[in-house]
């Protein structure tokens, strides 16, 4: 789920940077192009905790533009098949839902719903139980189990389930959610 790792990047700076500020104005860059994005092959870069080194620049002919290789630690998120995780439901639908767990988005199918839930439409729609004492709505707060990613350049999407064991509604089912 959660990895600290060592990744670098190429930072381009412009000429007027350049003076006894040159380090800070690189981080400020590694940080603001860094923090938040998502690599496809490492995950969502959550936040950077050290810059290890900083390389020699290279000047890029007829910009004046300097490439320097920046070398940082960094936090990332990565979910993986068969993690547990907690999420917010953002829209249900006869389909399923989708719930975000940080900056992954999950859909769950109904075919992943437990049997005893049915889709009830209306000013709220949800997944309830016949007696009413479960519903998932949008806001409820779920634990589920990735069955799958996609992974893209820059985005991962998961398939989730809540039909196994201790997987559902977090929190009192009295309160609806």
């Amino acid at each position: 789920m959660f990895f600290h790792i060592v990744l670098e990047r190429k930072i381009q700076l412009h000429p007027r940077h350049f003076g006894p500020h040159l380090r800070d104005k690189l981080i400020e860059k590694v940080l603001q192009e860094v923090e938040g994005t998502c690599s496809g092959r490492h995950g969502f870069i959550v936040a950077v905790t050290n810059i290890s080194d900083i390389g020699k620049g290279l000047i890029r002919d007829g910009t004046g533009f300097v490439t320097f290789p920046v070398k940082y630690d960094c936090v990332v998120f990565r979910p993986f098949r068969g993690e547990i995780l907690e999420s917010v439901v953002t829209m249900v639908n006869k389909m399923g839902f989708f719930a975000e767990a940080g900056p992954v988005q999950i859909f769950v199918s109904n075919h992943l719903i437990p049997d005893d839930m049915e889709f009830q439409s209306g000013d709220i729609p949800c997944y309830a139980t016949s007696d009413g004492l479960v519903k998932i709505q949008k806001d409820s707060e779920v634990r589920l189990k990735i069955v799958g990613t996609r992974v893209d350049v820059s985005e991962i999407f998961c398939i989730g389930t809540i039909k196994d064991d201790f997987l559902g509604l977090i929190g009192d089912p009295t309160a609806g959610g």
